[in-house]
C-alpha cells in the first residue's frame, strides 16, 4: 500500500511530552514555540511522542480556542491527580506522565530514560485512516495498563482577535486533533494485545502523526509509546 507506514518501539521507554496550552493564555505562546522546536528531533529513532493538548478553560476571557476539547481538560485533571497537584494550569508540560516544571530550561533536547521498557509496540497502517498496534508486556510490567491514541498535526496558525493574545498570530505544531482512549488491560506476557484506531481524515497541507501511548493506570507513568508520520 503506497500510503502505509509502520513504527516499532525500542528497548528503552520512548519519550512522551504532553503540553497543555491555550490560545487564550498569554504565557502559552513561548511553550508552543518550544514544542515546535522539538521537531529538530524528528530524525530520532524511535520518534518521540509529542502532543499539544489545547484546553478551553480560558475561553471565557474572550477568545475561543478552536483546537480545545473537554476531553483534553479531563486528561489534564487526571494527570494532576496522579501527580498530587491541587490544580491545573497552562502552560503545563508533562514528561512520561510526570509534571515537568523545568521544561523551559531543557532547550530542544528531551531527557533520555535510562529505564528499560517492559512493553513493546508494533504499529502499522492498514488503510487510509485505519491503524493497528500489537502490544506485548513482559514479566516485569505492571499487572495492568491502559492506552490511548492521538492524531497530531503540524503547521496550524490562528490570528487571535480577542482575549490575552489579541492581535497575535499564533503558530502551532503537534496539535492534538483526535484523542481516543483505547481501554484497560491485564498484563499477560504470553498473549499480545491488539489495538485498533479509526482516525479522522488527514487535513490537507498539514503533516500528521499517529501516536499510541501505554501507561501504568495506577500512576500515569509511561510504559511505552510509538509515533508514526502517516
Amino acid at each position: 500500500m503506497a500510503n502505509s507506514c509502520i513504527a516499532q518501539s525500542g528497548a528503552g521507554i520512548t519519550p512522551v511530552v504532553e503540553l497543555y496550552t491555550s490560545e487564550g493564555c498569554s504565557s502559552c505562546p513561548p511553550a508552543d514555540r518550544w514544542v515546535s522546536g522539538l521537531k529538530r528531533q524528528a530524525g530520532d529513532s524511535p520518534m518521540p511522542v509529542i502532543e499539544a493538548f489545547h484546553v478551553g478553560y480560558w475561553d471565557y476571557i474572550g477568545w475561543i480556542d478552536r483546537f480545545a476539547s473537554p476531553e483534553y481538560t479531563a486528561r489534564q485533571r487526571q494527570i494532576a491527580s496522579w501527580n498530587q497537584q491541587r490544580s491545573i494550569y497552562t502552560p503545563q508540560a508533562v514528561f512520561n506522565g510526570q509534571d515537568w516544571r523545568d521544561w523551559n530550561s531543557a532547550g530542544n533536547t528531551l531527557p533520555v530514560s535510562k529505564e528499560p521498557a517492559h512493553a513493546s509496540i508494533s504499529l502499522k497502517q492498514l488503510g487510509a485512516d485505519q491503524f493497528e498496534a500489537v502490544v506485548t508486556a513482559d514479566t516485569k510490567a505492571p499487572a495492568s495498563w491502559s492506552a490511548y491514541w492521538t492524531v497530531t498535526e503540524h503547521g496550524h496558525s490562528s490570528k487571535v482577535k480577542a482575549g490575552e493574545n489579541a492581535g497575535e498570530l499564533l503558530q502551532h505544531d503537534y496539535v492534538v486533533r483526535q484523542y481516543t482512549p483505547a481501554g484497560d488491560y491485564r498484563s499477560d506476557p504470553a498473549t499480545s494485545q491488539k489495538l485498533t484506531l479509526r482516525s479522522i481524515s488527514a487535513t490537507p497541507g498539514h503533516a500528521r502523526q499517529i501516536n499510541l501511548v501505554i501507561f501504568d493506570n495506577r500512576t500515569g507513568r509511561t510504559l511505552q509509546a510509538v509515533s508514526a508520520g502517516c
